[in-house]
């Protein structure tokens, strides 16, 4: 292998200038406890954007003249103070990949030409350096592609039914749940006969879960849509939410719902509603607008908070953490398979009506970067 590698980068500067490019970077020799890793795929998920686009103006786009390979583009000046801690700064783009070792430090020589998923910034990239708790074997018969995301989102569902349950509730209520990450939490609530609710805003959405055996789907487009709701949450006993989300009115209603059917219940009026809590968990940014309460209608025992996978698996140490990554290998290519709708080369991913393609996050389609393309 070369000693040097190509490094997807991100940089925004004071003026509002940002550029996305291909730099080239040292490869560092492994310390004792790490390996150069060949990467071979490597996702782009939501969470990647922030640096691929972030609050970029896509409609100043040009393509990057002379020797550097890239994309330049302005941030509305507006939009610079919420990024101030990043001006100047050139980051390296991708959360997760998988890929070959080609060379291995002195405790872990007998991973040389094993395949691994890796976790970690900078996967959109020839080789990467990796150590620590921050890569898996894959099993034996896996590619590269099967263990491309078998980090984000797999840990992800699974923490999510993993909260649940340490919170004693009895069904889950998800939104956007025809994303990887939803079906991958119905596989799981249908294997470990936990019932969930999915909210999805389309019957082609709906078609998706109902493939996978999911018993209860709701399209938010539809009129009875709040009445489906309370229904359904009355029957299940579902007390807790998953949404990724996160601005508009349905985390509202869900609530909402959860309440009414709380209500329901109770031998006797109070004033103060139902003494049932209620969870709302928000775990994603896909609506920026504020997050809309009707408080009126939700009683007094209810809460609204945030859960990122990061924090969480360190709340619950390194045991539940690796029982976890036990199951993602074990169900790696079954519960946890994720299919891509086209793979690119490095270069590509900074081709304009490409990254304008996957920049659209459509349900269902999924881009993979194999950097061994070019």
């Amino acid at each position: 292998m070369s000693n040097t590698g190509r490094e997807l980068r991100s940089r925004i500067d004071a003026d509002g200038a940002m550029t996305l490019s291909l730099e080239q970077v040292a490869i560092a020799e492994p310390g004792d406890d790490e390996l150069v890793v060949r990467v071979e795929a490597a996702p782009i998920n939501p969470t990647d954007l922030g640096l691929l686009t972030g609050p970029a103006d896509l409609t100043t786009m040009e393509v990057l003249q002379g020797e550097r390979t890239g994309i330049a583009f302005t941030v509305p000046q507006e939009r610079l103070p919420a990024f101030r801690g990043r001006l100047g700064q050139s980051l390296r783009v991708g959360s997760e990949g998988a890929g070959t070792v080609v060379r291995a430090g002195r405790n872990l020589a007998g991973l040389e030409g094993r395949r691994v998923g890796m976790i970690g910034d900078g996967m959109y990239a020839d080789y990467r350096l990796i150590g620590g708790r921050n890569f898996m074997l894959l099993p034996d018969g896996a590619n590269a592609s099967d263990g491309a995301s078998m980090f984000i989102n797999p840990l992800t569902a699974l923490g999510l039914m993993e909260t649940a349950g340490r919170e004693g509730h009895k069904a889950i209520v998800h939104t956007a749940a025809a994303s990887n990450v939803g079906q991958m939490l119905q596989k799981i609530c249908l294997a470990d006969g936990m019932p969930l609710i999915n909210i999805v805003r389309s019957q082609e959405q709906v078609d998706i879960l109902r493939g996978l055996g999911a018993v209860h789907v709701l399209n938010s487009k539809n009129e009875a849509f709040s009445t489906q709701l309370a229904e359904v949450i009355a029957q299940t006993g579902a007390t807790i939410a998953f949404d990724p989300i996160g601005g508009g009115k349905l985390g509202g209603k869900i609530l909402q719902a959860m309440e009414r059917a709380a209500v329901a219940k109770m031998p006797s009026y109070d004033r103060y509603g139902s003494s049932v809590f209620k969870q709302l968990y928000i775990y994603g940014a896909l609506d920026l607008s504020p997050t809309i309460l009707n408080r009126a209608a939700l009683g007094f025992r209810w809460s609204v908070s945030g859960w990122l996978l990061w924090p969480f698996l360190h709340s619950v140490g390194p045991e539940v953490e690796d029982r976890l990554r036990q199951r993602v290998i074990e169900e790696l290519t079954t519960t946890f398979a994720t299919h891509y709708t086209r793979t690119i080369s490095l270069a590509e991913a900074l081709e304009p009506e490409v990254l304008l393609a996957y920049k659209r996050l459509a349900t269902g389609e999924k881009y993979l970067i194999d950097p061994t393309r070019g």
